[in-house]
């Protein structure tokens, strides 16, 4: 599913038109990524959470080259563990 098959089920589910549907979406990825960025965390109760995680900084190989070796930098990358609810629902499916 991608975002605008998301912003048509959203649409009828809840009874607004796709334009608003999109709009809240594209708000729900804009708070959650600012969040992220500031260093805070987004817990949805029985789906999940998202954080930042910084990744250490390691020695890795050159592939043009695997004879040198380079320096990877720390980076910040995204989380996301999943909640009971959404666990429960998947163990449920099979």
């Amino acid at each position: 599913m991608n975002k605008a098959e998301l912003a048509q089920v959203i649409s009828e589910k809840v009874g607004t038109s796709k334009k608003e549907a999109e709009a809240m979406i594209e708000a729900m990825t804009d708070i959650i990524t600012a969040t992220l960025k500031n260093g805070g965390e987004v817990g949805i109760a029985g789906f999940g959470a998202f954080s930042a995680k910084t990744r250490a900084g390691r020695v890795g190989v050159n592939p043009q080259n695997p004879g040198q070796k380079i320096q990877i930098p720390p980076v910040v990358v995204p989380k996301f563990k999943a909640g009971k609810g959404l666990k429960d629902a998947l163990k449920n499916k099979a």
